[in-house]
């Protein structure tokens, strides 16, 4: 029997739905844009020079990542920022960046100690 935890299912899912939402130039736009004014879809679309059917994708990405709320009021659907703060995914892109510095850190050690090596069998050599 397979035992999942959920929490863990939970936390991958929004970390996936957050980074694929990120991964487009267009929506990272998106979001800048929002972030400056709500605006329609129509609006965003016509922004970024793409057909409403497009936009709608781009923002329906968004709003699965909880990035982006959309509202109708009307024939008009108006878009905003979501709640969601992206603080478990600077989390997680903190600990991957500390993870790299520590690993380049002891490579830069090696190359040290390796040139030190060279330059000492360098003035053997010359003797």
């Amino acid at each position: 029997m397979l035992t999942l935890n959920h929490m863990v299912q939970l936390y991958e899912t929004r970390l996936d739905a957050s980074f694929t939402a990120l991964s487009d130039a267009t929506r990272r736009g998106v979001l800048e844009q929002l972030g400056r004014a709500d605006a329609s879809i129509t609006d965003l679309a016509e922004k970024f020079h793409m057909t409403l059917t497009g936009m709608k994708k781009h923002v329906g990405v968004l709003e699965r990542a909880g990035l982006v709320i959309t509202e109708k009021a009307g024939r008009v659907r108006t878009c905003r920022l979501g709640m969601r703060v992206l603080e478990e995914e600077a989390a997680w892109i903190e600990r991957h960046r500390q993870l790299w510095s520590a690993r380049f850190d002891a490579l830069d050690k090696i190359v040290a100690q390796v040139k030190r090596k060279e330059k000492a069998d360098a003035r053997r050599k010359r003797r």
